[in-house]
């Protein structure tokens, strides 16, 4: 639209790393609003690293606080346990045509068959509640299941060289069976939430529509359905009516009308270490994130992403850890010469991720 308000790089980047709140000291899970969505608990430097930059002392969290869950994308992400039976409701798909899309390869064997997406993840889900009595390691439900599914819901792997339940529908399932993943376990175990009941419908702050634009925004339809997995004719039926349309790069995108005036921001400050799958990097526009395509490659390979360094409001290159023992050493390239307060800053959040390892830190190496 012609006359929608222009919005300059900076101030989006600047709106998310506030919205994100990469730019505070300090925080509680009570106030950590990345946790309303999903904290993605991928590699060593996952949710837990996500909440540390965020100010959040991990240390002191007692065991009950937080739940990790199968949910968006049927990756594990980390939520307040107290939010599991709004977030059960938020996260389920959108419609029949959501849930073949979500499920992959697993909705073509159910569709000759007869049987509905939604159906098929009811039933997996039933018959993972009856398996998982007890803490179960992964592979363990996985071979009752396979004893208890029909053909339809059963694919050969390959590289197991074993017939057992597509993958996603395993995941997806999991959380409308009522189970969450122990923390910290590899290969992933799985349990009975206490209680669990899922609430009737999903409280607005999980709304994973309203939760995309306020913390990534402005953004599109299309966005927000890359980052679900989800069909965008599904986006935009239930795109929020409180949106105001805003122009980025000449692109129409929209933001919650509460967050207009937040996109005045100044430009961020401050250094920090995302890990690799922090939600500042899983915006689904890439290339306003970093626009050189070659560092979009190394910032976003198809396999073993590094860290992103995250200074004064941008993107500044990429880290990785190298653990020997209990001692750290972290690799950090950057993509242009870096000041010596800079080198500091960066300095300080190693020493935070040693800590936060429990190890101790030997080295920041810069490669040029």
């Amino acid at each position: 639209m012609s006359g929608a308000r222009a919005i300059a790089r900076a101030q989006v980047l600047g709106f998310r790393i506030s919205s994100l709140q990469l730019d505070r000291e300090a925080g509680r899970i009570a106030d950590t609003a990345v946790l309303d969505i999903g904290v993605q608990d991928t590699g060593p430097d996952g949710g837990l690293w996500a909440l540390a930059v965020r100010g959040v002392e991990v240390s002191k969290l007692s065991g009950d606080e937080l739940a990790t869950v199968w949910t968006i994308r049927g990756a594990p992400h980390l939520y307040r346990r107290d939010d599991l039976p709004g977030v059960a409701a938020a996260v389920e798909p959108f419609s029949e045509a959501d849930a073949r899309k979500r499920i992959f390869d697993a909705a073509k064997p159910l569709k000759a068959a007869g049987i509905g997406n939604v159906a098929a993840l009811d039933a997996v889900a039933t018959a993972m509640r009856s398996v998982v009595t007890k803490p179960m390691v992964k592979g363990e439900v996985s071979r009752k299941l396979t004893a208890l599914m029909d053909a339809p819901y059963l694919r050969f792997c390959r590289p197991c060289d074993a017939t057992h339940l597509y993958e996603m529908p395993f995941r997806l399932a999991a959380l409308r069976a009522g189970l969450e993943l122990e923390a910290g376990t590899s290969p992933p175990v799985l349990r009975r939430i206490p209680g669990l009941k899922r609430a009737a419908t999903s409280p607005e702050r999980h709304d994973v529509i309203r939760a995309y634009l306020r913390l990534l925004g402005p953004a599109t339809p299309k966005h927000v359905a890359a980052y679900l997995d989800a069909p965008v004719k599904d986006v935009k039926a239930r795109w929020p009516s409180d949106t105001v349309e805003v122009s980025v790069d000449g692109e129409t995108r929209w933001i919650l009308l509460t967050d207009v005036d937040a996109l005045s921001a100044g430009r961020a400050k401050g250094t920090r270490l995302l890990g690799p799958f922090d939600l500042f990097l899983q915006a689904r526009d890439r290339s306003l994130l970093v626009d050189d395509p070659g560092r979009v490659k190394a910032l976003w390979p198809v396999l073993g992403r590094p860290g992103a360094v995250l200074s004064d409001g941008e993107i500044a290159g990429v880290w990785r850890p190298r653990q020997t023992g209990t001692r750290l050493k972290v690799q950090v390239e950057l993509w242009a010469k870096a000041s010596s307060a800079r080198r500091s800053a960066l300095a300080d959040q190693a020493e935070q991720l040693a800590a936060y390892r429990q190890v101790q830190l030997c080295a920041v190496d810069y490669k040029h």
